[in-house]
């Protein structure tokens, strides 16, 4: 009897795999076939006709592919602008799942008597998203907790929607060759497929709970293993307000948030070695800095999810620093050998001053030993698109480049944390800020307490 369960259940995942290949496949295929039947009638490009048509076919899907879609689109210079314009407009908000349908998935992930192991659970999901969605309960002595529920089949959907990931990606490749994908598209299924596993993402929270220890500014959840599995994870519910309900605080409260998100951020990487890969503003809620506290005192943050989290070996946050060091001191055997650390390879001079204008660009703020905004006086439209355009015309001029994989997540979470700055429009020195960060910094240093908490989170 088992042994035909499990096989009607692996006749339903191939069912559902392959409906979604040729749901998807039709969809952006479509895309596809425009842009090559005007190819090869010669017609003029029409790329906002194409964006717009691949972000309609996408949007109709709903799931990871769209995940996927607003990741790419984060990722500088990935893909044309216009593409990327289209996909970020993507929700990531998928319907919610009914309250039948809840309780059939939680009878095969805590059992028939689930609803004993909880004081109480709410019927209707607090959040809804592109893997999942999230109900608030009350454990048996009262805590209160955030019950993650994965939506069902998603291994099925994420590896349909990877694969037809080549299909953007060949896209791409036809409108613009200055930038090898094919490592872009390694890490992106590596860490989307992370996401699917919540034992995991219960360990990155144990990490982070060792990492940011004694950080009072910024609060990681517990999570509950008895009342967890590797579909449904319960962590602890923290209370907060929306990261942008802050945006028109006075600048004190303002830049106190902005420190912490800084703190969060770059302690970890500068530290261990590890890094919040998915900087979207629904990842982070404010908390007041005193029960029943005013809007003008100080506060922080909460790190609700941890599905997208990159461990880097050492040697790559040498290469930060090493970068970073040789930037500000003018030193070019520093930076070569921080781009060569990374793995890029046959290093031209022309090369290398194309990767520097990128590089500056992100690195601006933490050179100037002043307080500014990240920006600095440019229009938050405007911000690093006059960098970006120049990268890549250079880039067309030299021809294809592979982008090492580690880029993918480093610059996507570079670029979302300089998006909250944005957004709050935070005056800091952060300059005074990163040189704390990485103070007393050594790659065996960095070895030697990642192992260390890696080990102690189960990792």
């Amino acid at each position: 009897m088992a042994d035909q369960q499990n096989s009607d259940r692996e006749r339903n995942r191939l069912s559902a795999r392959a409906a979604r290949y040729a749901r998807v496949g039709a969809n952006v295929g479509g895309v596809a076939a425009r842009y090559a039947g005007r190819r090869l009638l010669g017609g003029a490009p029409d790329r906002a006709g194409e964006a717009s048509a691949l972000g309609a076919a996408l949007g109709n899907l709903k799931g990871p592919l769209m995940k996927v879609a607003q990741l790419m689109a984060t990722v500088p210079d990935l893909l044309p602008p216009e593409y990327a314009a289209e996909l970020q407009k993507l929700q990531s908000e998928a319907p919610p799942m009914g309250w039948a349908f809840v309780k059939r998935r939680m009878i095969a992930e805590l059992g028939p008597d689930w609803q004993a192991k909880f004081a109480s659970f709410e019927h209707h999901p607090a959040a809804a998203a592109s893997l999942g969605q999230v109900h608030r309960a009350r454990s048996l002595d009262g805590a209160a907790l955030a019950c993650k529920l994965q939506y069902p089949d998603m291994q099925s959907a994420v590896e349909a929607d990877l694969q037809q990931l080549q299909w953007l990606l060949a896209i791409r490749r036809r409108l613009d060759t200055a930038i090898d994908t094919s490592e872009i598209a390694k890490e992106i299924g590596e860490r989307v497929r992370e996401e699917l596993d919540y034992r995991r993402e219960a360990k990155h929270v144990a990490l982070y709970r060792t990492m940011l220890a004694g950080t009072d500014s910024v609060r990681v959840p517990r999570a509950w293993p008895d009342l967890s599995t590797g579909r449904l994870l319960t962590l602890d519910w923290l209370d907060g307000s929306r990261m942008l309900a802050h945006k028109n605080d006075a600048l004190p409260v303002r830049n106190a948030i902005a420190t912490a998100m800084f703190s969060a951020w770059w302690f970890p990487f500068s530290r261990f070695g590890v890094i919040h890969g998915d900087p979207h503003l629904g990842n982070y809620t404010v908390f007041e800095a005193k029960a029943g506290g005013r809007k003008s005192e100080p506060a922080g943050i909460n790190l609700l999810d941890y599905g997208c989290i990159r461990i880097f070996a050492p040697k790559f946050v040498r290469g930060v620093v090493d970068l970073y060091h040789g930037l500000l001191h003018d030193d070019r055997d520093l930076v070569v050998g921080a781009y060569e650390t990374w793995g890029f390879r046959k290093l031209s001079r022309e090369l290398i001053d194309t990767l520097n204008i990128w590089a500056r660009f992100i690195y601006a703020p933490l050179l100037d030993d002043r307080v500014r905004t990240i920006a600095d006086g440019v229009a938050p439209a405007e911000y690093g698109r006059r960098e970006a355009f120049r990268v890549h015309q250079a880039l067309k001029r030299r021809g294809p480049v592979t982008v090492p994989r580690e880029f993918v997540f480093m610059d996507r979470a570079a670029i979302g944390l300089g998006a909250v700055f944005l957004h709050l429009r935070a005056e800091l020195n952060f300059y005074r800020l990163f040189n704390e960060a990485i103070e007393h910094f050594s790659m065996e240093g960095v070895a030697k307490r990642q192992q260390a908490a890696l080990t102690a989170a189960g990792l």
